[in-house]
């Protein structure tokens, strides 16, 4: 067989195998749920020898196989979430394909997500992000990703500005990276600078990225709205024997009707306290943590 026809016939039956695999996953996803949780080959060196010249498509391969993970583990009503297979699918995933940008991207944020929408490493995020650097130095937007992780996970000012004003210097690199780096160390301190950052953001190219910054703001949104509701309901609290709700602070015509987080999806209030919080029913939940404004 000549070698256009062997690589042709490889590539087939691999591309036929991913989807009868998937094909499989659907039909027995009940019996095959711990044997997905198991991955064989954790060495990215070792999958490269047996991918052959194979490595791109072994890349997809892999990072389909880790968003399947990350979404079924945070989607999942009836396990722990647990994403432990997340960071060496990432790994293998990039070493397989070190320019594979969306792996890296995407990948930090969903290792940096906290529980239960993630698994709460943001280091793991950061590490990732280093790993593309290796591979690209001249890639602005990975110093930018650590810059978010670290402010936006991490709290750290200072290291964040840090990033910024790493990612400012690179070639191509967009003119209002090095403002925010110093934005960082002076009013970086309040939801301000939050505000600013994901509006930025929200002008990128890539979809991901404006639907991560549409779904920030609003949780900035939110925490405005709690900051406001909040004195009026501990100033009106409800009579002796009745507990905190929404139901008696408009019937005392505090409120004219019920508040709404920006999904349509109503907030808590706590019966006991009177603290009001976003549901874990709704979108935004977990909500960041942020100084006041």
């Amino acid at each position: 067989m000549k070698l256009p026809a062997a690589i042709a016939t490889i590539a087939a039956c691999l591309a036929a195998a991913i989807g009868i695999q998937l094909v499989r996953d659907r039909a027995y996803a009940e019996r095959t749920r711990e044997t997905e949780r198991m991955l064989y080959v954790r060495s990215g060196s070792a999958v490269r020898r047996l991918t052959l010249d194979f490595d791109a498509l072994a890349a997809d391969v892999y990072w389909i196989r880790a968003i399947q993970h990350y979404g079924g583990d945070r989607l999942s009503r009836t396990r722990q979430r647990r994403y432990e297979l997340l960071q060496p699918l990432l790994d293998l995933t990039t070493t397989l394909d070190p320019h594979f940008t969306i792996a890296y991207r995407f990948g930090a944020i969903f290792l940096s997500e906290p529980p239960p929408g993630g698994p709460g490493r943001p280091d793991q995020a950061i590490a990732l992000l280093n790993k593309g650097i290796a591979a690209q130095p001249d890639k602005w937007q990975y110093f930018h990703d650590i810059a978010f992780v670290y402010y936006w996970r991490l709290r750290d000012l200072t290291a964040a500005a840090d990033w910024f004003h790493r990612a400012a210097a690179q070639p191509n690199a967009p003119n209002w990276l090095e403002p925010l780096a110093a934005g960082m160390l002076t009013a970086g301190n309040d939801r301000a600078s939050a505000r600013m950052l994901w509006t930025e953001i929200l002008k990128s190219d890539e979809k991901w990225l404006r639907d991560s910054a549409a779904r920030s703001l609003r949780q900035i949104d939110a925490l405005d709205l709690i900051d406001q509701l909040q004195p009026y309901v501990h100033k009106f609290p409800p009579p002796k024997g009745e507990a905190y709700s929404w139901d008696w602070l408009v019937r005392k015509r505090v409120l004219k009707v019920v508040p709404y987080d920006g999904t349509g999806t109503p907030l808590d209030i706590d019966p006991g306290s009177g603290t009001v919080t976003v549901s874990k029913s709704s979108p935004l939940w977990p909500m960041p943590s942020l100084p006041s404004s």
